[in-house]
């Protein structure tokens, strides 16, 4: 695959329409050309401390932010035509999925391919576990900002680029 966009999302709690980040990835011709980070008030509006812990943003940093329809609208643009890659898709497109509905959104029909599914079929036992930063060391990418969007979509841009 040489074009896509690798996605990846925080949310602020346990909801799936609680997104208060995206991180995106542009890959065209086998390269990254566009890197997006963005911040976004969540819905509903808290942080559960458990989610704070795993990303460390809190609602200080996202209560000036724009709402997710106007993010995405500054955003959708950039995804035009390219499938979305997110590692466990499942929760990045339920993410996704669940925003639009929330906001009344008329979901485009974005394609989703998966590289902890891909890690699976290329690695198997090779690996102790297909998470994210295990695959990216794997792939030979430092994760060092795990749970920081944009380091995370990027991590799976660069394992996307070698094994799907």
């Amino acid at each position: 695959m040489e074009n896509f966009a690798a996605i990846d999302f925080e949310t602020a709690n346990r909801e799936r329409t609680s997104v208060c980040s995206v991180g995106i990835v542009i890959v065209r011709d086998g390269k990254i050309q566009e890197k997006i980070y963005r911040l976004i008030r969540p819905c509903p509006n808290y942080y559960s401390y458990w989610n704070t812990q795993v990303h460390g943003l809190t609602r200080q940093d996202t209560d000036a932010a724009q709402l997710f329809p106007a993010v995405w609208m500054e955003v959708a643009p950039y995804l035009a035509g390219l499938p979305l890659v997110a590692h466990n898709s499942t929760f990045d497109e339920g993410c996704l999925r669940a925003v639009f509905s929330s906001y009344g959104m008329d979901w485009p029909g974005y394609e989703f391919h998966c590289t902890c599914r891909a890690s699976r079929r290329v690695f198997g036992k090779e690996l102790s576990n297909h998470r994210l930063e295990t695959v990216a060391a794997r792939c030979g990418y430092d994760l060092t900002r795990h749970h920081h969007a944009l380091a995370d979509a990027e991590a799976c841009a660069r394992i996307a680029m070698m094994i799907l």
